[in-house]
């Protein structure tokens, strides 16, 4: 099993920035894709950002394009999200997820899942 915990979030004013980390224990020599989701009050959980562990190859959902980065460093297992020029509409609680297979930025590929980190922007 891996495990992921999720820090970082927090309230920011609208176009500041904010960093989430992902920490992942447990078997994570098999991890093929880390992405970052998130869910606000009353919508679908979705996705945000991925990373493919092995390659690096990124993909980002539209709405954060341009905004956000994505990256790993896995010498320390840790995967971040780089936020910046936030928008109230980034309001959600964020999830940190791991793929041992497929890497698309769809809920059902991802078996592993982080508590959440709640980002407020105002």
């Amino acid at each position: 099993h891996v495990q992921l915990v999720e820090s970082g979030g927090g309230s920011v004013m609208f176009g500041g920035s904010l960093r989430l980390s992902c920490v992942a224990s447990g078997y994570t020599y098999n991890r093929n894709c880390m992405a970052w989701f998130r869910q606000a009050p009353g919508k679908e959980r979705e996705g945000v950002a991925r990373i493919a562990t092995g390659s690096g190859n990124t993909y980002y959902a539209d709405s954060v394009k341009g905004r956000f980065t994505i990256s790993q460093d896995n010498a320390k297992n840790t995967v971040y999200l780089q936020m910046n020029n936030l928008l109230p509409e980034d309001t959600a609680m964020y999830y940190c997820a791991a793929s041992l297979y497929y890497c698309s930025l769809v809920v059902s590929n991802f078996a592993y899942w982080g508590q959440g980190t709640q980002v407020t922007v105002s």
